[in-house]
């Protein structure tokens, strides 16, 4: 496991130690960061369900100004703050359950990532908080991973699904919130 680009590209990142955490594929990674490199440079980050940090680090070293990473375990976040020396500035972690930290929290971002456990309801439970909380800015994406048979909810407005992408058992759904922003710009005259 391996940061694809930027800033600190090719650094080696720690797995966590046992079975708990499922990280990310390269081949995946790479998809989802060809999705968003343009969206990245100076934006704030949200990597929910963060496991080893390596979504948000690679948002960090793509340009990212801030990422902030919610994870439930301790150990999980022990080994992201390893992960993240290099982004130390910039990089945020809270030791949280996902939904409940959703629930309290009264700010907003640019761009979040959502990687929940595959056999749990977690994703559509996360996107409808997210929906339901306005939790991003005009113009902000959602990047959701999720196995194919995940039930995900219909966003509604000012959220849409933009597109969606089928890689083996794994699907990546790109949602936005309407607004002027990173998605949607103003036409000049």
């Amino acid at each position: 496991m391996r940061i694809i680009a930027g800033e600190a590209r090719g650094r080696r990142l720690k797995p966590v130690p046992g079975e708990e955490t499922r990280p990310t594929s390269d081949r995946v990674k790479e998809s989802m960061f060809n999705i968003l490199q343009f969206h990245l440079e100076g934006r704030r980050v949200l990597d929910l369900f963060a496991g080893t940090g390596q979504l948000g680090a690679e948002a960090l070293s793509r340009g990212a100004r801030e990422c902030v990473f919610v994870e439930q375990s301790a150990a999980a976040a022990a080994v992201i703050r390893e992960n993240t020396r290099f982004f130390e500035d910039r990089a945020v972690i809270r030791v949280a359950e996902v939904l409940r930290w959703l629930d309290a929290l009264g700010e907003t971002f640019d761009i979040v990532l959502l990687d929940p456990p595959y056999s749990s309801k977690l994703a559509c439970r996360t996107l409808m908080k997210l929906f339901s909380r306005d939790l991003l800015n005009p113009g902000g994406l959602i990047l959701c991973e999720a196995g194919k048979e995940a039930e995900l909810p219909s966003p509604p407005e000012p959220f849409r699904l933009q597109k969606e992408y089928a890689y083996g058992n794994k699907l990546l759904l790109l949602y936005t919130r309407g607004g002027s922003g990173p998605e949607e710009r103003p036409e000049k005259p």
